[in-house]
């Protein structure tokens, strides 16, 4: 298998090339759905039942799903997607190939590449004579950079793949070193904290009948999960977005707003916008309970509120995931590559593979591309990645076939 990979370098080198040519930027549908196009008939080649599962009732492009079941090992779910952050307006648009040991490119490394080298896994598990008797499903989803909503809808494929699946494989590029991978993912939820106050004349400030205002109430709640979350292990909470004033407007969509306020004039409304980071969901609920408690303890003539939306769930360390990745360290050792420790999860955001962790028994993630420069114009990636990694892939699949 590995002598295989090695003779399609070029071969696939190209396939990627084509891919991070078309244009996937998450909202351009067309072009999510064309890059769909160009693989679609690779993993039918392979004889896999293949199909495109539209997005329109999740305002995004849709999914390729592919699978084939052999009835032999466990049931694997490998996971990619066809979108990037770059859309048809960026000015970052084609591959280019920087030195012999390098190219660039939108999406080199999250994660066209990382689609190839799952492809390339599964040619090589082919030309060995094994694909045909294993069970494996592949979902691509169109918008794992910027997911359809309500997300019931939009990573439903994914969730009833993980549901059918005992593991799950993801090919991101992880931290985009090669000695390492996810077996846990921090979840990334978000959250809207709404402050009211009472207005009044700016010399009233403080008094009985006016309190503190929304501004100051704003900033208390601030300090307070400032002071009494940072002690919480692998836990992120950040307020991206604030306005306060007389009056405000808050356009959630474009992550935007209007106020208007007097320095004389007590703040009436204030609106903070932020997200939470956590490593299970455990550590999620315990937090969120936490900042509901914090907002309660309200500055005289002050109210708040504070709402959590839809987000992405965490990929717990699970004991499973752990000796998953004990299996993919010895394939990748047993190559001459050496071995795979775990990233650590301040280093990793959320991603796709997190949706499967409360219904698989296994899950790792980071197969793809090595690289840097994610979701910039400096995007890179290691022309050696591709076929390393599809080497390992191809193999652990192969054992874990056999198991």
């Amino acid at each position: 298998m590995a002598d295989y990979i090695d003779g399609r370098k070029e071969a696939a080198m190209s396939l990627l090339e084509k891919s991070v040519n078309i244009n996937s930027g998450t909202m351009n549908f067309s072009g999510v759905r064309k890059v769909a196009d160009q693989l679609m008939p690779e993993f039918e080649a392979l004889g896999f039942d293949v199909w495109f599962e539209d997005g329109a009732a999740f305002n995004r492009a849709g999914h390729l799903i592919a699978r084939i079941e052999g009835g032999k090992g466990p049931k694997m779910l490998l996971i990619g997607h066809l979108d990037t952050v770059f859309e048809p307006g960026s000015p970052f648009q084609t591959f280019t190939r920087v030195e012999d040991k390098q190219i660039k490119g939108p999406g080199v490394a999250d994660m066209k590449g990382g689609n190839i080298i799952m492809l390339e896994a599964l040619r090589a598990l082919h030309a060995a004579g094994k694909l045909s008797s294993m069970n494996i499903m592949v979902v691509m989803t169109g918008d794992e950079e910027l997911s359809g909503r309500p997300l019931a809808l939009s990573k439903k494929a994914l969730i009833e793949g993980a549901k059918w699946a005992d593991i799950s494989l993801g090919f991101e590029n992880g931290d985009g070193n090669p000695a390492t991978a996810n077996v846990s993912r921090r979840g990334s939820v978000d959250w809207v904290l709404t402050v009211k106050g009472t207005p009044a004349h700016s010399s009233q400030v403080f008094k009985p009948t006016v309190g503190a205002g929304a501004i100051y109430e704003a900033s208390r709640i601030l300090t307070s999960f400032y002071d009494k979350l940072r002690s919480e292990q692998l836990l992120t909470f950040n307020p991206g977005r604030i306005m306060g004033g007389t009056e405000f407007s808050h356009d959630k969509l474009n992550n935007s707003g209007s106020t208007f306020g007097k320095n004389n004039v007590v703040a009436e409304h204030a609106i903070v916008t932020g997200d939470i980071r956590a490593v299970s969901q455990e550590q999620l609920i315990r937090v969120q309970h936490k900042m509901q408690a914090i907002v309660k303890q309200s500055l005289p003539k002050t109210s708040a509120v504070i709402e959590f939306g839809e987000g992405y769930p965490p990929l717990s360390p699970k004991p499973g995931n752990h000796e998953l990745l004990g299996i993919y360290s010895k394939v990748s050792q047993d190559l001459g590559q050496g071995s795979v420790t775990a990233v650590n999860p301040l280093n990793a955001g959320a991603a796709d593979v997190s949706f499967t962790s409360e219904y698989v028994e296994m899950a790792l993630d980071g197969l793809g591309m090595s690289g840097s420069g994610g979701h910039t114009v400096h995007e890179t990636a290691l022309v050696s990645a591709l076929p390393a990694q599809a080497k390992r892939a191809a193999i652990l699949m192969s054992r874990l076939s056999e198991r």
